[in-house]
């Protein structure tokens, strides 16, 4: 069977600086590639999507961390899900075109359900190891949120169930200015007059235009980045300090040496050829675009000494640096 695996959206750059967290250290704890938030489509298994999760409440080191997140959005963060729900004319609306995208940031799905007197909103969560309690928290917390960040006004559900109630209780009932209960589900629930009160961020022409962009985000799902891209994203980090071999690229991305050989092959090149294309493309800017001499430029794509630099160099091209920058 195969696996799942779920976007992770581009707001978590701007969430943990908003907590003052730092990234680095948030993926370090969880044992994920240093580069993860810089990739332009990062895609997790849950396992690992819970990991994160529970790396960042570690660091942050907080008992109420759902609420202080909850607090930390705002409707300027742009997340595609959250943008969807904020151009919506009402919650209700917004709601139903979260469900629709929801899973474009997380091992999570989302139903709705309307009846004459409210609107009940229903997260579930995919098969295996249970996601952490306070994720749950958050997700529950959040609809509440969006409630408010929409209409601008303390909107309180009329109650909310979950099956593993947070500890201290008080301060999240307090938040939601609801009861908080335990249930067989995960369900926030608000009278039908709330969830059609309008949306003072209401966009709809705006969200016409966004829309289609959200249903390819959809549709390229399985699209990732190649290996050699990665590569050569941490080499360009790597290189100055000498770190260059594969067995320390393996590990700023999480990965066994074998397993990073093994995926670089299957792309059609080598780790050794990732190498010499990123240090001539690094040496090719740094002669047509600074004044540094062949001395610095060789020290910075860490060679041992300027000698080595030109010898490669001109293996490379068949030129020497000097050549370089006199045409540049």
């Amino acid at each position: 069977m195969q696996t799942l695996s779920y976007a992770l959206d581009t707001t978590w750059r701007t969430l943990l600086a908003d907590l003052g967290l730092v990234p680095a250290n948030v993926l370090r704890r969880a044992g994920l590639p240093d580069d993860l938030l810089n990739q332009p489509s990062v895609r997790l298994v849950p396992e690992d999507y819970y990991l994160l999760w529970e790396s960042v409440v570690t660091e942050k080191g907080d008992p109420l961390f759902p609420i202080r997140l909850c607090q930390a959005v705002r409707s300027e963060s742009f997340s595609p899900p959250l943008f969807a729900a904020l151009c919506s004319p009402n919650l209700l609306v917004a709601a139903q075109r979260v469900s629709k995208y929801k899973r474009l940031i997380g091992p999570m799905q989302m139903e709705v359900r309307e009846d004459r007197d409210a609107v009940a909103i229903t997260f579930a969560w995919q098969a295996g190891p249970p996601p952490p309690v306070s994720l749950v928290t958050m997700e529950l917390l959040f609809c509440v949120t969006l409630a408010r960040i929409g209409t601008r006004e303390e909107i309180h559900p009329v109650d909310v169930t979950t099956t593993d109630l947070p500890s201290p209780i008080a301060p999240y009932e307090d938040f939601l200015g609801a009861r908080l209960r335990r249930g067989a589900g995960h369900v926030v629930r608000f009278t039908k007059s709330d969830a059609i009160r309008p949306f003072l961020t209401s966009n709809e022409p705006l969200w016409a235009a966004f829309e289609p962009d959200l249903r390819q985000r959809l549709a390229n799902l399985d699209a990732s980045v190649s290996v050699a891209k990665r590569v050569r994203a941490a080499l360009h980090e790597a290189i100055p300090s000498g770190l260059t071999t594969m067995e320390a690229i393996a590990k700023k991305l999480a990965v066994s040496k074998r397993t990073l050989q093994r995926r670089i092959e299957a792309e059609g090149t080598s780790f050794q050829q990732i190498l010499k294309e990123t240090r001539e493309a690094l040496a090719r800017h740094y002669l047509a675009n600074t004044a540094l001499p062949a001395s610095e430029i060789s020290f910075l794509l860490g060679f041992d000494e300027p000698n080595s630099f030109y010898r490669a160099f001109r293996s490379w091209t068949g030129k020497t640096p000097d050549s370089i920058r006199q045409r540049a």
